[in-house]
């Protein structure tokens, strides 16, 4: 381990998890930002332990789409949010970043060799700055129950499959069984919902949220 004043460097989750054990042991507030469920594994607990996890603690959770689409990550995450976690879907890009008691930062760094590296930054100035940041992506995102709701009701990842594929309005709307008209409208309604304006665009959203 490397250590620059408020700044640690550390290899690997089980590393990771040595040095800041206690930090999650001890945090009432915590604030995540993350691409998946794989990045954090050190601060998910196993299924009996969840609901006690979060009992008496302040929770937020941001991630994008693509955690969505494998069913059992999908409960994972409904799971979070009947033991209180509150959780937020973006289709932004997001730093992936966990904020323990807003007096601590941990940010996730490039895999080098297979083996991930993180950042643990106390400076109340640095930790300030990031929690800004995640304040911002919090705040642009929409409540997972929202997002999936709206997500499913538009057949979304049919859609983005169609439109992956390239083929025909007309085409794509019998492969999904409903009208050309229909079509359309969900189309411009996933495109609102990502945020995009245009076709390419969504496409190029979607894939960066991982749903493609």
């Amino acid at each position: 381990m490397e250590k620059v004043t408020d700044v640690v460097m550390v290899r690997g989750e089980a590393e990771l998890f040595e040095r800041t054990a206690h930090l999650f042991e001890a945090a009432t507030e915590i604030s995540c930002a993350a691409r998946d469920l794989h990045t954090w594994s050190v601060a998910h607990p196993s299924a009996p332990e969840r609901e006690h996890s979060v009992r008496g603690m302040t929770v937020r959770k941001v991630y994008q789409p693509g955690v969505l689409i494998d069913p059992a990550l999908a409960e994972h995450l409904r799971m979070m949010a009947a033991s209180g976690a509150r959780i937020r879907i973006t289709e932004r890009e997001i730093n992936e970043t966990i904020i323990l008691d807003r007096r601590i930062a941990i940010v996730a760094g490039d895999h080098v060799a297979g083996v991930r590296g993180y950042t643990v930054i106390s400076s109340p100035a640095l930790v300030q700055g990031i929690e800004s940041l995640f304040e911002a992506a919090w705040h642009g995102a929409t409540d997972l129950e929202s997002y999936q709701a709206r997500f499913t009701e538009l057949g979304a990842r049919e859609i983005l499959e169609q439109l992956g594929s390239g083929c025909k309005d007309e085409t794509a709307a019998r492969a999904l069984g409903v009208s050309l008209r229909t079509y359309r409208r969900r189309v411009a309604e996933l495109m609102e919902l990502l945020g995009a304006s245009s076709r390419f665009q969504a496409g190029a959203r979607a894939r960066e949220a991982g749903l493609l």
